[in-house]
């Protein structure tokens, strides 16, 4: 009876050993964030500098882990601000990630753009200080067709960040 129970647990326990890197893979797996989620997460008003700016919350786009962990943005609607012609949107990184070999550690950042040829030079700031974090180019994504003011797609179909008809590759970090 007793060697019983003990194999039934030895037995249990390695089930339970053997499923664990699938229940951590489960709770690390990025999706597409709902509206929802996005709305709860995002401000109306975004802290950029010293001024409080108002996003266009149907912009928003984001991607969330099994943590609850979010990527997401939104535009900033600058007009009549300082950030006018040097902001466009507004992100929320609350995992690390690379986003074209630009470094970003969980926090609140914005991005502005300027389009030189058929790319886009990217800069990136601290939206606390509007410190500069680095910049990269998005490209024209191939056989794109489709016009997004801001859309962030999972990692599992093709982890990039687009605005417009370019793209920016991003890379998930460890945590």
């Amino acid at each position: 009876m007793r060697r019983d129970l003990t194999r039934k647990l030895v037995f249990t326990g390695l089930i339970l050993l053997l499923l664990s890197p699938l229940a951590q893979a489960q709770r690390t797996a990025w999706r597409q964030a709902t509206d929802a989620e996005l709305a709860s997460l995002l401000p109306a008003r975004a802290q950029v500098v010293t001024e409080h700016i108002e996003t266009e919350m149907r912009t928003a786009s984001g991607i969330v882990n099994g943590r609850g962990q979010f990527i997401a943005g939104v535009v900033l609607i600058t007009a009549g601000y300082s950030a006018a012609d040097k902001y466009s949107h507004y992100l929320i990184v609350q995992a690390p990630v690379s986003i074209g070999g630009v470094e970003l550690k969980p926090g609140k950042y914005v991005l502005g753009w300027v389009r030189t040829g058929d790319a886009l030079n990217v800069r990136l700031y601290e939206a606390a200080t509007g410190a500069p974090v680095g910049s990269t180019e998005a490209h024209r994504i191939a056989g794109s067709s489709r016009v997004e003011s801001l859309h962030i797609w999972p990692p599992s179909g093709k982890a990039l960040i687009q605005i417009g008809r370019f793209g920016i590759p991003y890379q998930l970090g460890e945590k």
